[in-house]
This record gives structure tokens, C-alpha cells and sequence, in this order.
């Protein structure tokens, strides 16, 4: 049952929601036996279920705060934390009469690209479960996929966690404008780069949800004050006399040739339609990657600082100096991943290079984000694959360094870094593997965007 199906006949009285919800749960907790895609599945299915989503079952990425359910953001140093309020976008859900299905697998802390890093279980491919889900908000896009009932997922993107999952689950994922939607109960990453969005099986309901999530929030001080809207309404928006631009940067070396084929059909596909395109240059890119790191390891290693064993989550006994103590803990309950930024990012910091390195990522970044402006001037939105590559078999990741796992960001790093919306839309399959189209708009333009997608859909 799609979404508006669910809905219309929720309003006609035709679902008893307590019956409905009751067979989701069980689905669900199937899907989890054979795929791994949550954390912490709920329970609880009391509740008022009204308004505009009435009951409808939605999946939160671990990362995002929810009341009364365990929230990890994928680590072992935050198992059994169980947060005392919602973040405001659940909030919001809960209010529109949202039910929490559970909290999504995640790679630990949003650190990984293919959702390997958690710490609960690793997310597997319902197209074929010995390939990746795409990480780092895996969980959101496995759920998505693997539902046979009406669901949407709320996921989290810092240099491309939206779109990975969406790309290699054959879904569609909406990342919003940065200040969009509040960050408010976020467990975050890296805070400059962070946002929540959605994942669905349809335009339709990634618009939905986004209508429900945006919105200003004095809690979060990078949220916007942007005016509310109903997004579903630019999916009746005609696409005729769009312009597109199509950066070569993003169809270059590494990016699978099967790939490049699938998204020029689907470019073409909106000519047919009335839009015109046009290949364009962002030389900027080949710098995104390196700064973006720098900046997001530099911001996590401050963030995870906190995760030491005193106020939440994982401790050990307390003895030895304090030194000792958060040690202890750090070294036993965090990944080899979280491990990694850490001391990467606290290196980056340090006086002698902060100047150095973290200060020159931060001027690229700023060269990032005035290459797009420029090129929105002229375009109405910019056209590339989602990812250079198909889903990778998991035998195929354990055999990648790190450097290699890191440059599979390359396409979707510079729009994350520069804070615009984009949307990964299916491509079409090669061999029975989906690939995705990335559209990447303006700040605050995710009507354009919804509009076409929803032309390609």
C-alpha cells in the first residue's frame, strides 16, 4: 500500500490503526531477521494517531533523538541511552500524528559510507543482501526498501548519507537546505554540515514529510526563519523551460560508465519534457573532498569529546586519574572508525595546523559554495549520478583502505559542504543493481527539485 493510499483510507475510516500497526510491527521485526535494518524496533503502539499522518509508520535514524527509545547513533558508548525529550523534528511527527516504527541501523556516529560501522549489526541489501546498503543512514534506506506497508524514513546527511542509501536501495532521498530543518536533538557530527531528511519510496512522500519537518526552531540556532509550505504541491509544477546544468566533474574518472549512460537517459528524459541542458564546468570539485574532510573530523573530534563515560552511555569503574578513566572507556566502546576521526580531526586542531589545514578547508569550502551560487544564477538545478559506483558486495568493501572508502563520497561531498538541497531519484537498474540520479538546486529551492523528480518519477 503506497502512502497517499494509506492516508486516504485512513480518513474513510477503512484501517483500524491498533490492527494495522500491530501487523507492521510484526512485518517489521521479519525484516529485521532477514536484513538487519534496526537498532531498536517499538513496541509501544499507544498513542493519538490523527491529523495529518494518522498513525502512518515512520523510522528514525539512531542519531536523532526520541523520547523513551534507545538512541545509540550506531556506538557501543551510547548503548542503553535513552533520551528524556524528542528532537524537534520527531516532535513534529508526533504531533501530525506520526507512530515511531524504531530507530534505524547507522554506520557509528554517521562516520562510514557504506553503513559497515555500526555497532548493532550491519544493514543488508534487500536487492541482493550480500551487497551494501550505502551508509551512513543504511538502516533508513533498508527499511525503505525492504517495506511492503505504507512507511517513510527520517534520515540524516553530512557529506552524503541521504543519498548513498537512496542510490543504492533504488529509493528516493530528499536532503534539505542546512537550517532548514532543526537540528535540535541531533547527535551530531560534524555541526556545520549536518541535516535531517527523508527517505521514501516516493516523491510524494518525501515532500510530505519535508512539509512536516521544516520549519523554524528557536532551540536550533542554525535553523532559518523560512516560511512553512506544502512541498507536494511543486509535484504538479511543469518542468518546461527548466534549465539544467551538467558538470563534467561529476561524470569523471571513477564514476561507472553504466551509470553515466542511465543518468544521460533520464537528463534526456527531461528535454522530452520541455527543460533544456547545457555541460558545465565546477572546478572547485576536485578540492571538496580533502577540505570536507578536514572540516568534518575536525568538528567531530569536538563533538565526540563529551562520550566519556560520565553523564550517558557506556562507563567503566571509576579509578585511576581521569586521563585513565575516559581512556578506558573510549578505547573499549568506540569503533575503529570513530577512532580514526578522532585523531585525525584532533590533529587537524592542533596549534601549528590548524592554520595550516583546517583554516585552508574552510576558505575552500567558502570557494565551494560560491561556485554553485554562480552557477544557479544561470540553472535552475545541476544534474549528476548519485554515486560513482553500483552496490558493492560486502566482500568487496572489506578488501577497500580507507582512503578508497573515503573518495566514494566524491560526488555527493562538494552540494553537502556548500549546505544545498538535493534529491536522489532511481536511474534505472544495471543487472538488476539500482542507480540514481542526483539533483542538486539552490539554497532553499527544494520545490524545484520536488518538482522535477517527480517529472522523472
Amino acid at each position: 500500500m503506497r502512502v497517499r493510499d494509506f492516508l486516504e483510507a485512513r480518513r474513510s475510516g477503512e484501517i483500524d490503526i491498533q490492527d494495522f500497526l500491530l501487523k507492521v510491527l510484526e512485518k517489521a521485526k521479519r525484516i529485521q531477521e532477514r536484513y538487519q535494518s534496526f537498532i531498536t524496533i517499538n513496541e509501544d503502539t499507544s498513542g493519538k494517531f490523527g491529523e495529518r499522518l494518522l498513525g502512518l509508520p515512520v523510522s528514525v535514524k539512531d542519531c536523532i533523538c526520541t523520547k523513551g527509545l534507545q538512541t545509540t547513533a550506531g556506538s557501543k558508548i551510547l548503548e542503553g541511552y535513552i533520551p528524556p525529550f524528542d528532537a524537534t523534528c520527531i516532535a513534529k511527527i508526533k504531533a501530525e500524528g506520526g507512530f515511531i516504527l524504531g530507530k534505524t541501523a547507522q554506520d557509528e556516529f554517521g562516520f562510514g559510507t557504506f553503513c559497515t560501522n555500526c555497532a548493532f549489526g550491519i544493514p543488508k541489501n534487500p536487492l541482493d543482501p550480500e551487497r551494501t546498503c550505502g551508509g551512513s543512514s543504511g538502516g533508513a534506506g533498508c527499511i525503505t526498501a525492504a517495506a511492503d506497508f505504507p512507511h517513510i524514513a527520517i534520515a540524516e546527511s553530512t557529506g552524503g548519507s541521504i543519498t548513498a542509501p537512496a542510490a543504492f536501495t533504488g529509493t528516493i532521498g530528499l536532503t534539505p537546505t542546512y537550517g532548514r530543518v532543526s537540528r535540535f536533538g541531533l547527535i551530531d557530527y560534524a555541526n556545520s554540515m549536518d541535516k535531517i531528511g527523508v527517505i521514501a519510496k516516493e516523491v510524494y512522500d518525501a515532500a510530505l514529510m519535508l512539509s512536516i519537518i521544516a520549519g523554524y526552531d528557536p532551540m536550533d540556532s542554525t535553523s532559518q526563519k523560512v516560511p512553512e509550505e506544502d512541498f507536494t504541491k511543486y509535484l504538479e509544477k511543469d518542468v518546461k523551460g527548466m534549465k539544467i546544468g551538467v558538470p563534467k566533474e561529476y561524470f569523471g574518472e571513477g564514476v561507472d560508465e553504466r551509470i553515466e549512460k542511465l543518468v544521460w537517459q533520464k537528463i534526456k528524459q527531461l528535454e522530452s519534457f520541455g527543460a533544456s541542458y547545457e555541460e558545465i564546468s565546477l572546478p572547485m570539485t576536485e578540492y571538496a573532498l580533502p577540505a570536507y574532510y578536514l572540516i568534518a573530523v575536525s568538528e567531530a573530534s569536538t563533538n565526540l569529546a563529551k562520550f566519556c563515560g560520565m553523564r550517558y552511555g557506556s562507563t567503566e569503574e571509576l579509578k585511576g586519574n581521569f586521563d585513565e578513566f575516559f581512556s578506558r572507556v573510549r578505547s573499549k566502546n568506540f569503533g575503529d572508525e570513530a577512532k580514526r576521526r578522532i585523531i585525525l580531526g584532533t590533529y587537524a586542531r592542533m596549534a601549528g595546523y590548524r592554520d595550516a589545514y583546517y583554516l585552508k578547508a574552510l576558505k575552500v569550502r567558502t570557494k565551494v559554495i560560491e561556485e554553485f551560487k554562480l552557477a544557479f544564477k544561470k540553472f535552475d538545478v545541476l544534474a549528476a549520478p548519485s554515486m560513482p559506483v553500483l552496490p558493492l558486495k560486502f566482500s568487496e568493501i572489506e578488501k577497500l583502505r580507507p582512503i578508497e572508502i573515503y573518495m566514494m563520497d566524491i560526488l555527493t561531498i562538494a552540494p553537502n559542504m556548500a549546505g544545498i538541497p538535493m534529491i536522489s531519484v532511481p536511474a534505472g537498474f544495471v543487472s538488476g543493481l539500482p542507480a540514481g540520479l542526483h539533483l542538486m538546486a539552490d539554497h532553499f529551492q527544494e520545490g524545484k527539485l520536488i518538482a522535477v523528480a517527480g517529472a522523472i518519477e
